[in-house]
């Protein structure tokens, strides 16, 4: 099976770093290319963009929420290191969506599935999901479904 797309230039991406000596971009590609060959190992697949792109929207959540404990602890100077890292990761990620975009795709889900309340959340996150990851923060899509069904 030929590599991803997204896997090439994630690999072109390391070697330029590489040329240019720059120890930062090259360490957070580097845990990238580890998660995912975790992720090869684990699941015994070859993982196609859509899945690179979840790992790496994964890695930059769990980046989110160190910063957040970092600034709690007064720790700048990891704040730094965790925020370059997701500058980096999110070169391979997606273009974000826009309010108007991520909207627009949460009122079609909602029209779409009939719902009407929370009990509804799980089919109206499971049609919005496959087309908002790597591209929205899942925690502020859900709060905008909650918010709209509740």
């Amino acid at each position: 099976m030929p590599e991803s797309v997204l896997k090439q230039q994630i690999n072109e991406a390391m070697k330029d770093a590489m040329r240019a000596k720059d120890k930062a971009r090259l360490g957070a590609i580097r845990l990238a290319l580890a998660e995912i060959k975790k992720v090869e190992v684990d699941e015994r697949i070859d993982p196609d963009d859509a899945r690179i792109t979840s790992i790496l929207d994964k890695m930059v959540k769990q980046r989110r929420e160190s910063i957040k404990q970092f600034e709690t602890a007064g720790r700048d100077e990891l704040v730094a290191q965790e925020q370059n890292e997701i500058d980096v990761l999110q070169e391979f990620l997606p273009q974000a969506l826009s309010e108007e975009e991520l909207n627009a795709i949460i009122s079609s889900a909602l029209e779409a599935t009939g719902a009407q309340s929370m009990q509804d959340m799980g089919k109206v996150m499971g049609m919005v999901k496959p087309a908002v990851v790597g591209r929205a923060d899942m925690a502020v899509v859900s709060q905008r479904i909650k918010s709209a069904l509740s």
